[in-house]
């Protein structure tokens, strides 16, 4: 009962991600971070069982890092994005990750990007992107009201009418979700709600 989606600005991506962890029937938290940094611009929104989101995310970061380090230079977007579905095509053949993921992020020459994969190594380039039961309902209204001089502002508050629309549709919707941006100046925190008080 996961619930990602991304919005690409002209000049920023705005995700945002439930901080639900659930076993089954079974929550278990309401406050887990499910979009994890890559690096100072560059994030992952991941979903699916929490062991494969977990090894898998951290696998990406530690290889990020680790060709930083080798070759003096970041990988831009589109090659983490390129690398991350090649491990998942690789890993999908020996032991497969249960995990659907959007890769967002800025470059200096690129500007920015969002990347959506699933457990399958599928992986698009988009404008509006999402994954989870909630993102059925809200994909056609993101991308109905997707332009693409879309501000800040307007981008954060598509994200809180859809996540409105989760609440209102979905049986088992989550109670709580982090609202993000990455842009030039990095990743910020830009709002996080809450469960409403019982």
């Amino acid at each position: 009962m996961e619930y990602l989606m991304g919005i690409k600005g002209k000049d920023f991506v705005v995700v945002v991600g439930d901080t639900t962890a659930a076993q089954q029937i079974i929550t278990i938290k309401h406050d887990e971070d499910k979009l994890v940094p890559i690096d100072s611009h560059k994030l992952m929104c991941l979903s699916g069982e929490p062991g494969d989101r977990v090894q898998f995310s951290e696998f990406i970061m530690a290889n990020s890092r680790l060709y930083a380090l080798r070759h003096e230079r970041a990988l831009t977007t589109k090659a983490v994005a390129n690398f991350t579905r090649s491990e998942l095509a690789t890993a999908l053949r020996k032991g497969p990750y249960n995990t659907n993921l959007l890769i967002a992020g800025w470059d200096e020459k690129a500007g920015p990007s969002l990347y959506w994969m699933d457990y399958l190594a599928t992986m698009h380039s988009m404008n509006v992107a999402g994954t989870g039961y909630g993102s059925y309902f809200v994909l056609s209204m993101m991308d109905r009201l997707w332009r693409p001089d879309l501000t800040q502002e307007e981008a954060v508050e598509l994200m809180e009418k859809g996540i409105q629309e989760v609440k209102r549709r979905l049986v088992v919707a989550p109670p709580s979700y982090v609202i993000k941006i990455v842009d030039s100046a990095g990743i910020r925190t830009v709002k996080t709600i809450r469960p409403e008080a019982l």
